[in-house]
């Protein structure tokens, strides 16, 4: 129904741009500059978790008040992310992001130079806000680039730079930190983030068709009660990748009883599962309403059940984390193409909360796992606490599903047949 609905009132979009747009040159370039920027900033997010040790030391504070830094950063994202949006309005798709680079560098280069914690945690923010704001115009980027009907394909390529970053540039940026330095870490992410800036400069298309929006279409969209309960149901069920991806660590070395050693091990497959659910996922949010999230959701849950009883076992544990990571991002694409397709007037802004609401998932499942372990259920336990949110992002998604249903169902038998 959703994407039934997006195709109507965004065909005469499709027509301009299916029949008067100019040819991309080298449009896979484009795609790929576009994943280099999201590339960047996943390893500059993922980065700073493996140094927290690091600059707690060198700042000379405690391991709880060093986690601000990351929180502000996620603040950011849900904050800072939206209002650039609205600021940047009208701003041409392809203008925007280089900004956002820009900015990005910025914050990047601040906080390798910050002297304090509270220095570190305002550049933090800033370089947060850019996170959700380069996603939401980068997968409209991308969808211009594909075409029309491949909105899910676009997002999955999008999201695609920040699964490898998980696998790839977090644990690198993270050893150079160790080895050098924590600063080190962030100027290793402004020198990623300066080759995906001019990879931006050089490949993305130069069109008036990703000209920016109206304040004004970006500002309904937020009165949309459909578009707040979407959000709700990415926040909530998304939440138990964190209450998994939190606690990789205690999974291995005290449950599973094995060396750290293999906590890279585990984080790897875990990466790999996600780069693997994010490219099906894409590919099915283009074809069906919201059986990509319904089948991610559902799929995690019985991984879930899995790993909190036979979790000790790592040949139990191990294809259980390749499957969470995978069953989560198959779902991600479809929350994406459901968003835009409940405010297709401001498809930049619905990246940007969907980014919100995965940052919002994250403070979910570490709060929720933290809980757990706090009670003294085991270490395992964290899974019991991503259980039940995603079930409430489950439910709360079948029952909003049939409300929309049956309102579109009402609207047109009310209707007055045109003849």
């Amino acid at each position: 129904m959703y994407q039934r609905a997006y195709k109507g009132q965004c065909a005469a979009e499709e027509v301009r741009h299916t029949s008067a747009r100019a040819p991309i040159r080298n449009p896979r370039l484009a795609l790929l500059a576009l994943a280099l920027g999201t590339f960047a900033i996943g390893t500059g997010e993922f980065g700073s978790n493996g140094i927290i040790q690091l600059f707690a030391a060198d700042l000379h504070i405690a391991i709880p008040v060093a986690t601000y830094a990351v929180t502000a950063y996620a603040v950011g994202v849900v904050i800072g992310s939206p209002a650039i949006i609205l600021l940047g309005a009208r701003v041409n798709r392809r203008t925007l992001l280089l900004g956002l680079i820009v900015l990005f560098l910025v914050g990047n280069v601040l906080s390798a130079l910050a002297p304090n914690i509270a220095l570190l945690v305002a550049f933090r923010f800033i370089t947060g806000s850019v996170q959700g704001a380069f996603f939401g115009a980068g997968a409209v980027v991308a969808a211009y680039v594909y075409g029309p009907g491949r909105s899910g394909t676009a997002f999955a390529t999008v999201m695609g730079g920040l699964t490898v970053a998980t696998i790839v540039g977090s644990p690198l940026s993270t050893f150079i930190g160790q080895s050098v330095g924590w600063r080190a870490m962030y100027w290793t992410v402004v020198a990623i983030g300066l080759v995906a800036g001019a990879a931006l400069v050089a490949w993305l298309p130069r069109t008036s068709d990703l000209r920016g929006n109206s304040i004004t279409n970006e500002l309904g969209a937020l009165r949309r009660v459909d578009v707040w309960l979407m959000v709700t149901v990415a926040a909530l069920g998304i939440s138990s990748i964190f209450a998994v991806y939190t606690f990789i660590g205690p999974f291995i070395t005290d449950a599973a009883l094995r060396d750290a050693s293999l906590v890279p091990i585990a984080l790897a497959v875990f990466g790999v599962g996600m780069g693997v659910g994010n490219y099906y996922g894409g590919r099915v949010a283009d074809r069906h309403e919201s059986r990509g999230l319904v089948w991610g959701y559902g799929g995690v849950l019985v991984l879930l059940v899995l790993i909190g009883v036979g979790g000790s076992n790592l040949t139990i544990l191990l294809p259980c984390l390749f499957g969470v990571g995978a069953t989560m991002m198959f779902a991600i694409p479809t929350i994406q193409v459901r968003l835009t397709a409940l405010s297709p007037d401001a498809p930049t802004l619905m990246g940007a909360l969907n980014l919100a609401a995965l940052n919002l998932a994250n403070s979910f499942g570490a709060i929720g796992g933290a809980i757990t372990l706090d009670a003294g259920w085991g270490p395992l336990s964290t899974v019991w606490a991503g259980f039940a949110l995603t079930t409430a992002g489950l439910l709360l998604f079948l029952v909003t599903s049939t409300r929309g249903k049956s309102l579109s169902h009402s609207t047109r038998t009310t209707q007055p047949t045109l003849r």
